[in-house]
């Protein structure tokens, strides 16, 4: 075998891709409720929120080693935002953000106007912003892994008033400057 030769396709299939973004939907759906059964003490949002903040953090660093390898090397915080908004949110939900604002100190404000994990789900009426925003919690730790493994300390925060609007509040840390 030649190593030169390209990689067979994983799969011929042509719903293959329909399939994978299926799966990886009810993922995201079924994730939250499985951290929560999952912890010692389910009334625990705080350690709920930790850990499945950290599964997405690592989800993050990976994307973006993978994705932002080829790319040449991002020194703006600007830049680096613009790309998890287009490249990194268009391998994780299919599109890019409806909205980026900047107060250019440091706070971004991301906004989705159909986040498809809200898109894909059944909700009651009068469901509690607790209950929406567990499903934010993982998309956090995601866009925090990404900006970590590309240089940017932030601290992310997830919002939702309607379903499925998802809006993100990124602030980045600002590095001190070196002593004299």
């Amino acid at each position: 075998m030649s190593f030169d030769a390209p990689l067979p396709p994983y799969s011929t299939t042509p719903s293959a891709a329909h399939l994978s973004s299926t799966l990886y939907d009810l993922l995201l759906i079924e994730l939250p409720p499985l951290c929560t059964s999952l912890s010692p003490d389910p009334s625990d949002l705080e350690a709920v929120y930790h850990r499945l903040s950290s599964i997405g953090h690592r989800v993050g660093l990976g994307l973006s080693e993978k994705f932002s390898r080829d790319r040449p090397r991002m020194v703006d915080t600007l830049e680096v935002i613009k790309f998890v908004c287009k490249e990194l949110w268009g391998i994780c939900w299919g599109k890019m953000v409806d909205g980026l604002k900047t107060n250019h100190r440091g706070t971004y404000v991301v906004t989705d106007n159909r986040f498809k994990v809200f898109e894909r789900m059944s909700t009651e009426r009068g469901v509690g912003v607790v209950d929406q925003a567990q499903y934010l919690w993982f998309p956090c730790g995601i866009i925090r892994g990404a900006l970590a493994n590309l240089g940017i300390e932030a601290t992310v925060h997830a919002e939702t008033t309607e379903m499925p609007i998802a809006v993100f509040k990124i602030e980045t840390v600002q590095a001190k400057p070196p002593p004299l």
